[in-house]
């Protein structure tokens, strides 16, 4: 492996990586604010308009892991540049979009674009001196959550005073300037799986098998969990993703390495990462509600969606400041350490919002707690990952890392959204998600952010290079040898 860049260079890709991150992270909150206006926008339904904010979920989930393979098959920088082309292309579709199909397509080639995070991290490895490498690591993998607490506001302040299309413009923009930070910052580094084939079949059953299950998750609510479209479609998962392993068990170069991923260290960190998203993401669907059911219930708060979602900001924020701080414990002591304190932190916060609920100053302090911890145990997962995984799979580890987060999102979603459904209350007419339904779905996720602590608990030291001695610390090629 080359020796990493000198550290002024180095600099300039984390803040790069970082960048890409977060623009990729805004552009999957994007909509958010229009969502009760798409149909008029689309000329539309509103069952055909959702498929606008699902349509990013399942390609984001097909093409992450695909594309964090191709980073060890091709090279990081080469799959960086063309993440980007999808992300510019996707935006002017959607800028362009008078009806329902160009918009869909137009998400869906934004959903494509997902990769650079894990893609970016991957990169850390190979250019980022030892001693940065854990803060850096924080840093880029934070950055989804960052775009996410600081993508609604922004996105709700140009819809409300500009054309709903200035969102898209933008995004095309801001893509427009990662692929231009990429082409200039990052240096071209050889690829790690070079000579190795790319598992087209495992790529398309694997494919297969996520769109089942995410929609199955994500529309099972839409279509009823009983009804015979939904079991079909789990069916249909398990059968898939079953053969799927047999399959990638057998291949001389899977697309993904079964055996590493079933290593305790990587299968445990991999279980924790779909409890972490879960805990961060029913958050994000509880707080900006409390924010806006009309005060007239008696808990909600009456804010509008720019307010409330400049009322979140703060949060997005604090896992901008906490994520270097979280490297540095890493440094100090370990990923495992790190991950546990981020997971406790996020179960503090639900902790607190029970009883701060009633205003939106507890509500930020709420959003501002949480995130911090989401920012610790974001930066400590690919630090888990990276330890445990030769280098010829960094990024493809990665890959399926990110996937598991966007899997336990997606669980959460649904998950909460059911809970929030169900429990309710009827004022003038209309039905309202009941007092007891958000204090429900809040223990929910704190409880779920305990499970989390106490999986991260089990998680075994990576093996040192030397007499098989334990340790947890940060990743670096040395370990990742040992683990080979």
């Amino acid at each position: 492996m080359d020796a990493p860049q000198p550290s002024a260079r180095a600099g300039g890709v984390v803040a790069t990586l970082a960048f890409a991150g977060t623009v990729a992270a805004i552009m999957q909150t994007l909509v958010t604010p229009l969502i009760a206006e798409l149909p008029q926008l689309l000329h539309t339904t509103p069952s055909n308009s959702a498929w606008v904010i699902t349509v990013t979920l399942l390609v984001s989930a097909v093409c992450v892991p695909v594309s964090g393979r191709l980073g060890d098959l091709v090279g990081k920088r080469r799959m960086l540049l063309a993440c980007s082309v999808p992300l510019v292309v996707g935006s002017v579709v959607c800028a362009l979009s008078s009806s329902v199909t160009p918009m869909i397509i137009g998400r869906g080639l934004q959903g494509m674009g997902m990769g650079v995070v894990p893609l970016g991290i991957a990169l850390l490895r190979d250019v980022v001196p030892a001693e940065k490498l854990s803060s850096s690591i924080a840093l880029v993998s934070a950055s989804m959550g960052i775009g996410g607490g600081l993508g609604l506001p922004i996105a709700a302040a140009v819809a409300q005073y500009a054309s709903w299309r200035v969102l898209f413009w933008g995004s095309a923009v801001l893509a427009v300037a990662i692929a231009t930070l990429i082409w200039f910052l990052i240096p071209d580094v050889p690829a790690s799986a070079k000579g190795q084939r790319f598992d087209l079949l495992g790529a398309l059953g694997l494919g297969v098998g996520l769109v089942c299950l995410l929609l199955g998750v994500s529309k099972g609510a839409d279509w009823g969990w009983a009804s015979a479209t939904t079991l079909g479609l789990f069916a249909a998962a398990v059968v898939v993703l079953l053969g799927w392993g047999v399959w990638e068990m057998r291949i001389k170069d899977p697309l993904i390495d079964l055996r590493t991923t079933g290593r305790p260290r990587v299968l445990l960190t991999n279980v924790a990462s779909i409890f972490v998203g879960f805990g961060m993401y029913a958050s994000m669907l509880i707080i900006p509600q409390l924010l806006q059911f009309p005060d007239a219930t008696g808990y909600g708060l009456g804010q509008s969606m720019l307010a409330s979602g400049l009322w979140m900001a703060p949060g997005g924020i604090m896992m901008m400041i906490v994520s270097p701080f979280g490297g540095k414990l890493t440094d100090a002591r370990g990923p495992k350490f790190t991950l546990i304190c981020g997971v406790l932190v996020i179960a503090l916060g639900y902790g607190l919002s029970l009883a701060l609920m009633g205003s939106a100053w507890g509500l930020m302090l709420v959003g501002m707690v949480i995130n911090s911890g989401v920012g610790l145990a974001y930066g400590s997962m690919p630090a888990l990952i990276m330890s445990s995984v030769p280098l010829s799979e960094t990024a493809a580890a990665n890959g399926f890392n990110t996937l598991m987060r966007s899997l336990g999102t997606s669980i959460g979603s649904a998950v909460i959204g059911v809970v929030l459904a169900q429990m309710t209350v009827t004022m003038g007419g209309y039905s309202f998600t009941s007092e007891g339904g958000f204090r429900t779905g809040l223990m929910i996720g704190g409880g779920v952010a305990l499970v989390a602590a106490a999986i991260a608990a089990v998680i075994p030291a990576a093996r040192a290079a030397t007499g098989g001695e334990k340790t947890d610390a940060a990743p670096t090629q040395e370990a990742a040898t040992a683990e080979a």
